[in-house]
């Protein structure tokens, strides 16, 4: 089997370096044999059916050529589903404190190729995250090894499943650099938590958080995955996060033009409350209340000035050119 390693965009993503994968280990191992999948039943797929049918409405965690096998993941549930639905949202809230957008895909496909084209293997995660989309070869369809640039962190959800024995050693042998197995509350085979499989060297090892998401511990994930709602902890947590990628690279949260406006606008709400509160300290009545939007086309030094230099209220709306009451 082809192996190919982490793309320069990935080693960019890491930069302790931990996660770079080693060419010639990746290169010098056996072909994976022996895979098992746990919770999942197989399917005949012939080689001929493949590029058909991979997009069938049933969760495939593998495909060989090989064996002309598809292994199907038993019926999932809202324990399954949840934990990946809930991965994009975090992702966005990580993003707007990053003050940069990060991209999490759901179940795409994931495909390798031989030398002359034709599909080899295939899995689909339960989703994938991008953490510098503006400069990542992003399939449109299914990602290619080897093609398109690896995700930052793929996510796994084992609740039915256990990919330990299977799609585990397949993501090591592509070079993926951070992988997150989730085991929800109920889970059949597994006791529940998340493990972080970081790879250093070509290999996988545990880790007790993300490298590529800074400090978000193993514990952290996993509660901003399960929970229903999002608490006030885990919203801190994302804040933590985000904040930290943000310092790395430069970026804030008033970058995010969404978030720039709703700043401004609570700015512009806190003003005027200050202004209407020193006026009437100096005995000076408002006789409409002042809204943020008036003051939108004054400095917030200007604004200042006339209201602890005006003698009335005409004074004060003269000095900021407002309509006179």
């Amino acid at each position: 089997m082809k192996r190919y390693p982490r793309s320069a965009r990935t080693r960019d993503a890491d930069p302790a370096g931990a996660g770079v994968a080693d060419p010639a280990v990746i290169a010098s191992r056996p072909l994976l044999e022996n895979l098992r999948f746990p919770g999942c039943r197989p399917l005949p797929l012939p080689r001929g059916r493949f590029e058909e049918d991979f997009d069938f409405d049933e969760q495939l965690e593998y495909w060989d050529a090989r064996t002309e096998t598809a292994w199907v993941a038993e019926t999932p549930g809202g324990a399954h589903e949840g934990p990946a639905q809930r991965f994009p949202q975090l992702a966005d809230r990580i993003g707007l404190a990053r003050g940069a957008p990060i991209v999490a895909l759901g179940s795409i496909g994931l495909v390798e190729r031989d030398a002359g084209g034709a599909p080899v293997r295939a899995m689909q995660p339960d989703g994938t995250l991008y953490l510098h989309p503006d400069r990542t070869v992003i399939p449109a369809g299914s990602l290619v090894i080897g093609e398109h640039d690896l995700p930052d962190v793929v996510l796994e959800v084992d609740y039915t499943t256990d990919i330990r024995p299977g799609k585990l050693p397949v993501y090591e042998a592509w070079g993926v650099p951070e992988l997150w197995a989730v085991v929800p509350e109920g889970a059949r085979r597994r006791r529940p938590g998340v493990t972080i499989h970081r790879m250093i060297g070509g290999r996988y090892r545990s880790s007790p958080a993300s490298v590529a998401l800074p400090g978000w511990t193993a514990a952290e994930i996993h509660a901003a995955l399960t929970e229903r709602v999002t608490s006030a902890r885990t919203d801190r947590v994302l804040e933590r996060v985000g904040r930290v990628l943000g310092e790395r690279e430069g970026t804030k949260p008033d970058d995010v033009p969404l978030i720039r406006s709703f700043t401004a606008e609570a700015r512009a709400e806190e003003l005027a409350a200050a202004v209407h509160a020193v006026l009437q300290a100096r005995g000076i009545r408002l006789t409409e209340p002042l809204s943020a939007g008036s003051l939108a086309g004054a400095s917030r030094e200007k604004v200042m000035v006339a209201t602890v230099a005006c003698t009335d209220e005409a004074d004060f709306r003269r000095r900021l050119d407002l309509p006179r009451r």
